[in-house]
């Protein structure tokens, strides 16, 4: 094969290919965002219609927010097919790199793996597309998200079923941004309304997330009310207990033990024969009754003292799939959302290669080679950091899947001594993640760090479950960042191969165009003769040599900022697990001090 056709070739392959086309083109970015239904503890069966689902962005998984308009009035999703999906921006602070976004899924496939849709943003002069009127389903008939500055909480639906009174006031951290606080001083009490009404062929779904720190006296979460007839959910204790008064009399749930201290997502459904209660997504307990029509008057949290958040009601009774998905996708220790890369509006042309190659001199090649040879240390670089990100990630996720089922008084349950051959491997991240044993985590960062944290306990006090001095969590604080700075600095190894191909491929593509031009000119002098014929040679060989070094310079470039934020988010992680870890032993000291008490 002709050599100059076998370059067109290789240079051919160096340009992304568009999967898809681009919806707007003033929109400068876009990434993909996918949804997993058939993820463990979100494996729903059936097919869901217009679901609401939250969109959690922040430093871990989306590091663009100097990118976004004021208030992520840019934002757009939308499926493959190019059709807008309706969303509302609950709350976005580019500050603390903090977005709340609640996106309209048309359609969500039990039983599959994956759905997606694109997440666009870089339009500064783009209106705000935000809506939550047209966010929810009919039956929704009220949504309280609880923002600062609400004197009364405001309903996010269309029908603007808005409190009529409440007691409680706005406390910023919240479960999903801001949330109610009440104090036992009164509940808030909305209005009967149409669209509050409880019919038995539709049933009825109240849900919210909540959390109190001490036991209640009689505190209600839910009374909703229509003469001597109507549904609720009590707290006594630590126990929820659901009811149900109608016609035909009274019918309780029996009572659900509550965890103190820990937000908790709870779902109340009336349907025509029965009354269930879920927790957390999972079924907790149900109760048969006859359900009749009502026009409630609702108060919610009275005699309450903790905090609600992402108050609904629905006007139907939602199915066991759907409290699933909406419990997992509101929790942000559960993956049920996935993020690809950002990827930028670029595009390229190679049509006129084939009359670039066939004028290329001796010159032209001498630069092309050096490239090539750029290219290939390129490509070795890209593929091994892949590849060892890849497995470090992995890890890391089998490593929190098994930290968080781990019992707080049995913190060391997961810590293994590194075996010989572990040792002779652990210089060097790719031979561990090609030919390694995984059977413990071994290429895990997380781990590193756990390991560290159990061995420095260990030769602190020598007992794992004995309450840490304020010197001592000082000490394994630092250690920790000292960890956390060595497992960055080897993820970021050889990064500075790719920098070096950014900034040397096309520098060394200039210098290939002005020997190109330095010979074309001097053959014009030896030579008298000035026309195209003459100085297309050197002109070509000059084009092709830049060519070449951008083909080197703009996949190192694309893979550098992938591998990048890779590392970035791997980076967040560790600095997320080593603040969670310090945090439990600091709750384990409180709880043990207050035990001794």
């Amino acid at each position: 094969m002709n050599k100059r056709y076998l370059l067109v070739g290789l240079l051919g392959l160096l340009f992304p290919v568009l999967a898809l086309a681009w919806w707007n083109d003033d929109w400068n970015s876009r990434r993909q965002v996918t949804i997993d239904a058939a993820a463990t503890g979100a494996d729903i069966q059936e097919t869901l219609s217009d679901v609401p689902v939250l969109v959690r962005l922040h430093a871990g998984n989306f590091g663009y927010f100097a990118e976004l308009a004021e208030n992520g009035r840019d934002l757009r999703f939308l499926k493959d097919d190019d059709t807008p999906l309706h969303y509302q921006v609950e709350l976005l602070d580019s500050l603390s790199e903090i977005g709340l976004i609640w996106v309209r899924l048309p359609q969500v496939r039990g039983g599959v793996s994956s759905d997606d849709f694109w997440l666009y943003y870089g339009n500064g002069n783009a209106p705000d597309g935000s809506d939550s009127k047209t966010l929810y389903d009919t039956p929704q008939s009220v949504v309280y998200h609880f923002k600062d500055g609400e004197a009364l909480p405001q309903d996010a639906t269309a029908y603007l079923t808005h409190a009529a009174d409440s007691k409680a006031q706005i406390e910023a951290a919240g479960w999903i941004g801001a949330a109610a606080k009440f104090t036992g001083a009164g509940p808030i009490t909305i209005n009967a309304a149409p669209q509050l009404a409880i019919a038995a062929d539709k049933g009825w779904t109240f849900s919210t997330w909540v959390k109190f720190d001490q036991p209640q006296a009689a505190a209600k979460l839910l009374d909703a009310k229509d003469g001597a007839n109507g549904i609720a959910l009590d707290v006594q204790g630590t126990s929820l207990v659901a009811r149900w008064t109608g016609a035909a009399g009274a019918a309780d749930i029996a009572p659900v033990n509550l965890t103190p201290g820990k937000w908790q997502h709870i779902v109340l459904v009336a349907k025509a024969d029965k009354l269930e209660l879920f927790i957390d997504g999972l079924p907790a307990g149900n109760k048969a009754i006859t359900l009749g029509a009502l026009n409630p008057t609702i108060a919610i949290g009275s005699a309450f003292t903790g905090l609600l958040d992402e108050v609904q009601i629905a006007a139907t009774a939602r199915s066991a799939d759907w409290i699933k998905l909406s419990f997992r996708s509101q929790s942000p220790d559960f993956t049920v959302l996935g993020f690809g890369q950002d990827e930028s509006n670029s595009s390229g042309d190679a049509g006129h290669f084939m009359v670039i190659v066939q004028n290329v001199t001796i010159d032209g090649w001498v630069v092309i080679g050096l490239t090539l040879i750029m290219l290939v240390v390129a490509i070795i670089v890209m593929v091994t950091k892949t590849l060892v990100i890849n497995r470090t990630t992995k890890d890391n996720r089998l490593f929190l899947e098994k930290y968080r089922q781990l019992d707080l008084r049995k913190l060391g349950d997961l810590d293994q001594d590194e075996s010989a051959e572990e040792h002779e491997l652990a210089e060097s991240d790719l031979l561990t993640a090609l030919v390694g044993k995984h059977d413990h985590f071994q290429s895990s960062t997380l781990y590193h760090l756990y390991h560290l944290a159990i061995h420095e306990l260990n030769q602190l006090q020598g007992d794992l479950n004995q309450s840490v001095s304020p010197e001592a969590w000082n000490y394994l604080h630092v250690k920790l960042d000292s960890q956390i700075v060595s497992e960055s600095q080897r993820l970021n190894k050889n990064m500075v191969l790719l920098t070096i191909a950014i900034a040397g491929g096309p520098f060394l593509g200039l210098l290939g165009t002005v020997v190109g031009v330095m010979i074309t000119f001097a053959a014009i002098a030896a030579s008298g003769d000035v026309n195209i014929n003459s100085i297309a040679p050197g002109i070509a060989a000059a084009l092709l040599a830049t060519v070449a070094g951008l083909a080197v310079a703009i996949p190192a470039l694309f893979a550098y900022n992938y591998l990048l934020t890779q590392i970035k988010d791997i980076t967040a992680s560790m600095r997320i697990f080593a603040d969670e870890f310090l945090a439990v032993l600091s709750m384990r000291a409180a709880q043990q001090q207050q035990e001794a008490k």
